[in-house]
């Protein structure tokens, strides 16, 4: 049996800061913090067991070392409430949220290094450009090897030269940033209707033209 969800702008009975109350599973009541005086009971495996006074099933759920949970609050003459383990319930339909989320909207990672070739750098950022058109985010991360680390300046012009090369298609979250001995900028495609594709082709389209590959430093 599905549970009720809990009321829409209800405050939580667990969780008195209300700036915090983002759990969708803290309305339910369960346990000591259900109401009626009285309720039906579901057996674990399903079974009813009939009205009983709510100290008593508590008392019963308590026997099998799990919670008394509200299913149906509105339910008529009485509440409904099932025995269960309340947590395993909260992992699974966590996890089944999870498994429900599309491809779409993940990040994807491209990295460059400060001395890569001219065709492996337009190899990422043809990569890139993908990953942008079809709503992902996208980091660029750019390694420093070595002495290069004397060198940042070299970093930047190459996540820049990336970043034009992407403009079309995407815009970067905030300035890249040095961090450690590696550059990152997060990019966020642009809406759909306003992208520009350099590299390549959508179904049906004819392929644009390859933007020059940036000179070596």
């Amino acid at each position: 049996m599905a549970l009720s969800s809990p009321p829409p702008g209800g405050r939580s009975p667990y969780n008195r800061d209300p700036r915090r109350n983002n759990d969708p599973f803290a309305a339910i009541r369960r346990n000591l913090r259900i109401k009626s005086p009285q309720i039906r009971v579901i057996s674990p495996e399903g079974r009813q067991l009939g009205i009983m006074d709510t100290p008593k099933a508590i008392a019963l759920a308590n026997q099998f070392n799990l919670d008394l949970v509200e299913v149906a609050p509105n339910a008529q003459p009485v509440p409904v409430c099932r025995i269960m383990d309340f947590g395993k319930y909260v992992y699974e339909e966590q996890k089944k949220h999870a498994h429900s989320k599309p491809a779409a909207g993940r990040i994807k990672e491209i990295e460059f290094t400060v001395r890569i070739e001219n065709n492996d750098f337009l190899t990422k950022v043809r990569h890139a450009e993908e990953f942008l058109d079809h709503g992902n985010k996208v980091k660029l991360r750019l390694k420093f090897r070595g002495r290069e680390m004397a060198h940042t300046e070299m970093g930047f012009d190459m996540i820049k030269r990336a970043l034009d090369q992407l403009s079309g298609i995407g815009h970067p979250d905030s300035e890249p940033k040095l961090s450690g001995k590696q550059i990152n900028v997060m990019l966020t495609p642009h809406p759909a209707n306003k992208r520009k594709l350099r590299f390549t082709a959508r179904e049906g389209g004819a392929a644009p033209a390859e933007a020059a590959p940036p000179a070596q430093p």
